[in-house]
């Protein structure tokens, strides 16, 4: 079975030959460790490590004023901007990390009259088709399925307003927030509709939205509800009428909102973070094939670097997911951090290619 096959079978809800297999790096990982370790330097992860599907890339640029970027303040290991939503954030410069919320532009409405109007209309420089279209055909030349993605409604309210001026308003200021979600929905349309029709579609869409952190949901179920699970029904259908699966990343413990997302009609919920309580066996026992999944193995065993530890881990959820009949696809419950080392990965690869047939 080809690997885009198989991908198109589990993102259906149904069995395929085997479990599928992608997986995400933090950007140094390979190039300054894992090349130290014999993984070969300069090659595609995708061709080493024989994934089932692949990143598009080139998301649509959603800032209010593409490439605006001011340095604010600098030093040598990092340096706070000004981006093009008007958000101050404190970034280091040679590692990975999550950003420093420093401050932000748009903390009321008048503030985003004046950075929600360059949204309202098609604008092409948002995105490159003629990248897209090159990496649409790189992918596919090597049967894989190929996935285009962009940034969501929570982690967009989260880049333009801030966590200290978004979080009150869903209960202050909910039209505001109906406000924001209708505007980036019909950003959304417009762009992709036009994307779509200059360069081809894609095989499925991969929708990014940290719903929670690790120790719940930002609000609760019943405002997701109210202010955002009919955007995200629209979106969903928006990409299904091209015939699109979707799926959905979602960090932090988000068990109170699968129900959600299933009703939202996403097709595939990743990475199902372990290290935040969710657990994918558990998931399958609840929900069953409603949804397939994708993750979950988590990284704090995998960064022991014990083969026992990471044995147990792998093979006590491919085993159940199995035994269920569960459409899966192997992934870390995040992504590969560079203390994993190289060998540890292979062998997690080994356990899957061992016990990963259905």
């Amino acid at each position: 079975m080809k690997p885009c096959e198989r991908m198109t079978m589990l993102l259906n809800k149904e069995i395929p030959d085997r479990m599928g297999l992608f997986e995400q790096f933090w950007p140094e990982t390979i190039p300054n460790y894992w090349v130290n370790e014999g993984y070969p330097e300069g090659e595609d992860p995708a061709d080493v490590f024989e994934f089932d599907l692949d990143r598009t890339g080139n998301w649509l640029k959603t800032e209010s004023f593409p490439g605006a970027v001011e340095i604010i303040e600098e030093a040598d290991d990092w340096h706070v901007i000004k981006d093009g939503r008007g958000a101050m954030l404190k970034k280091w410069k040679h590692k990975s990390g999550t950003p420093e919320h420093i401050g932000f532009t748009v903390i009321d409405q008048d503030k985003w009259a004046e950075y929600r109007e360059p949204l309202l209309s098609l604008d092409r420089s948002r995105y490159d088709a003629a990248v897209y279209r090159e990496r649409l055909e790189q992918i596919r030349s090597k049967d894989r399925l190929a996935v285009c993605g962009n940034m969501g409604f929570v982690e967009l309210l989260r880049a333009t307003l801030g966590d200290m001026v978004w979080l009150p308003a869903l209960l202050t200021d909910p039209d505001w927030i109906h406000d924001i979600n209708s505007v980036y929905l019909a950003f959304f349309r417009t762009h992709y509709a036009a994307l779509f029709e200059e360069a081809g579609l894609p095989d499925a869409f991969w929708l990014f939205e940290d719903l929670g952190f690790t120790n719940g949901l930002w609000c609760s179920p019943q405002t997701y509800q109210e202010l955002f699970l009919p955007y995200y029904k629209e979106l969903v259908g928006f990409f299904r009428d091209y015939g699109l699966p979707v799926l959905l990343h979602t960090c932090g413990d988000i068990r109170q909102a699968v129900p959600m997302i299933i009703e939202a009609g996403f097709d595939c919920i990743q990475a199902m973070e372990a290290k935040a309580g969710n657990n994918v066996v558990e998931f399958g026992r609840q929900y069953g094939n409603q949804i397939s999944y994708m993750g979950n193995i988590d990284v704090t065993v995998l960064n022991t670097n014990d083969r026992d530890k990471v044995r147990e881990e792998v093979l006590g959820k491919l085993k159940a997911l199995k035994e269920m009949r569960i459409p899966y696809v192997f992934h870390s419950d995040h992504s590969i951090p560079p203390d994993v080392r190289f060998d540890t990965y292979c062998y997690a690869l080994e356990l899957l290619r061992e016990h990963g047939n259905y």
